[in-house]
């Protein structure tokens, strides 16, 4: 992709929740070129064809291609002829919408053509009585097509066919879910790639028309090299717009214009991973977390200091202007916002805002304006820092920082308080944040785009209410770490005591030995049942000592194929919150999701007792 080839963006109608003029002004809102028209939202509009491509001109947008046809080819000739009477008044259609592309999927009806040479004539046939009114068909292989469902068997039909008004569409998911190889591309001739349609997804083992329909995702969001897809077809000669087509449960009934600036988001991610794309400004590299805040008040406030302190902390600073609290031990640090008012919820603890420490504060700022990132204002006095900061998916403040004398710290005046024993801990080793349903993909692809963070593989616990959905995004160098879950599904009125957790997990280099000043202090551990400690022995075999210090203060354990994770939790904290205390033991890079179920049970087990 050549740095002066600026390709249009576009979105399919169907990605969107609404009705066709939600739709339409939702995709103008986030800045997409065009659309394509979903057949189902024109026939579900009051609007004529004309009058839906004035409303497109007026916001701005071309109609790049009218979709669906399906079913064209048939064995049956009576069937064939109505088909193409059928497309005769789609043609109409077309005309008056001022769109030159219909794109033809390969046929799923029980009289579907097998034989090539018949495919290509009918094909030939529909393609030509198109080219007498100026129009196009793109091709396009169904993953689940009765007889074609690779691209590269649609490509024989097309050329066997040798129209030049019968091209190929060439769709992400339909190639990358039957394991094609967009390599293969660049036997086409430029001129015969009439359209692309891009969709990620996870890697599911499932009926791939139900992958399709229910699980698709925009690029970066799911488990497909896209960059790598979309490089084959652009170094193949095309040159139309990249749109997107995800069929998705979540999106359809989501909010039009967050879902399209999401798309948006995804589009811009995708082409600053090509050579000579249009760039954004690069990621500056994330050093660490600087600071966690927590919004509190006057009940969560002094039941999470008091907390704070057990746990070796000390209050060393008050902000200048703001109902804000320090809390240091090591590099690890606390903020206690008691400015956030919440009528409905008093004596809630949340995390409120990350501090992540950036090599480049104004360029992180400058990348998340240009993905879209709603940027927050904010208030400050004189001699206070002017941090920059943006809202993640589920409300989330993510501020970039600097530590030092000239940076945030310089905004907290000393409080004297004199520091007491530490417990041993180093600093943040990561934060976990439950996400809302519906945001669970946005945020994966917001943290991967906006902060450069790349996300793990998706793993599900199945815990005491239900499937949990976990992912993290980080760094390779692990300097930040986050851990974002959802629950799969969560239905009727019997919920878990503890909605939407979120906690922080500090780091030591001595659990055992932090475990014990933390009990001595008098913390609020999570008690562990002894048939877990039970379970481990049996599974793992463990050496003695750490069996006994496991059991002795009730310790979680987890392996993966590097090494061990131990861990301690304490108790929720207003209602939400919780801290846990991890050591890393010869690289173990996970996030003990496996224990999810027991300490789970273990806060409901403490919240009614």
């Amino acid at each position: 992709m050549s740095p002066d080839l600026a390709l249009r963006r576009g979105v399919a109608t169907v990605c969107l929740s609404g009705t066709l003029e939600d739709k339409l002004a939702a995709a103008a809102q986030a800045g997409f070129d065009g659309v394509e028209v979903f057949e189902p939202d024109l026939i579900a509009s009051p609007w004529s064809p004309r009058e839906l491509a004035a409303r497109c001109a007026d916001l701005g947008l071309s109609i790049d291609l009218f979709q669906p046809f399906r079913d064209l080819d048939s064995t049956d000739p009576a069937t064939f002829a109505r088909n193409l009477r059928r497309a005769d008044r789609k043609f109409d259609v077309m005309a008056e919408l001022g769109v030159d592309t219909v794109l033809v999927c390969s046929s799923v009806s029980d009289d579907a053509v097998a034989d090539l040479d018949q495919l290509a004539e009918q094909l030939a046939t529909a393609a030509r009585r198109a080219g007498e009114r100026g129009l196009r068909i793109a091709y396009e292989a169904l993953a689940w097509g009765r007889h074609v469902s690779t691209w590269d068997h649609s490509w024989q039909a097309v050329q066997r066919a040798d129209v030049p008004t019968l091209g190929l569409c060439l769709d992400s998911f339909h190639v990358l879910s039957r394991g094609g190889d967009p390599a293969g591309f660049a036997v086409v001739p430029a001129e015969k790639l009439f359209f692309l349609q891009l969709a990620d997804a996870p890697q599911l083992q499932m009926d791939v028309l139900q992958w399709s329909r229910h699980h698709r995702l925009f690029p970066g969001q799911g488990a497909f090299d896209l960059p790598g897809f979309l490089r084959c077809v652009l170094d193949a000669g095309y040159a139309g717009p990249l749109s997107l087509e995800v069929f998705n449960d979540v999106f359809r009934q989501s909010d039009p214009v967050r879902t399209a600036v999401d798309a948006m988001r995804s589009l811009r991610w995708l082409e600053d991973q090509l050579p000579g794309g249009r760039t954004l400004p690069p990621a500056p590299a994330l050093t660490g977390h600087s600071f966690t805040e927590l919004a509190v008040d006057g009940v969560s406030g002094p039941e999470v200091a008091d907390v704070l302190g057990r746990l070796g902390f000390t209050h060393t600073g008050q902000h200048r202007s703001k109902p804000v609290q320090l809390w240091e031990q090591g590099a690890a640090r606390v903020l206690l916002n008691a400015s956030v008012v919440r009528p409905t919820a008093t004596g809630v603890a949340a995390v409120s805002a990350l501090g992540l420490e950036s090599d480049d504060p104004v360029r992180s700022a400058a990348r998340a304006e240009a993905l879209l990132a709603p940027v927050l204002p904010r208030t400050r006095g004189s001699a206070e820092a002017d941090l920059s900061a943006v809202a993640a998916p589920d409300g989330t403040q993510v501020f970039f920082t600097r530590t030092g004398p000239d940076g945030w710290p310089a905004d907290f005046l000393p409080t004297g308080s004199p520091t007491g024993p530490d417990a041993g801990l180093t600093s943040v080793d990561h934060v976990g944040l439950t996400q809302p349903f519906d945001s669970f993909d946005e945020a994966g692809l917001f943290y991967r785009a906006v902060l450069g963070l790349e996300p793990q593989a998706v793993t599900e616990v199945a815990a005491p209410f239900g499937l949990v959905r976990n992912r993290a995004v980080t760094r390779p160098d692990r300097a930040v770490r986050l851990s974002l879950s959802v629950a799969a599904l969560r239905r009727g009125g019997w919920s878990p005591t503890v909605p939407d957790p979120q906690y922080i997990a500090f780091a030591t280099d001595d659990i055992v030995a932090t475990a014990g000043r933390l009990r001595a202090a008098g913390a609020p551990l999570l008690p562990v049942p002894a048939n877990y400690v039970d379970d481990l022995d049996a599974r793992l075999e463990l050496p003695a000592a750490l069996l006994a210090a496991i059991r002795e203060h009730g310790l979680l354990y987890d392996v993966d194929q590097r090494g061990g994770y131990l861990h301690l939790v304490t108790g929720v904290l207003g209602d939400r919150v919780f801290l846990e205390v991890v050591q890393r033991l010869d690289g173990y890079d996970g996030y003990g999701t496996a224990d999810a179920p027991v300490r789970m049970a273990a806060h409901r087990r403490a919240r009614r007792h």
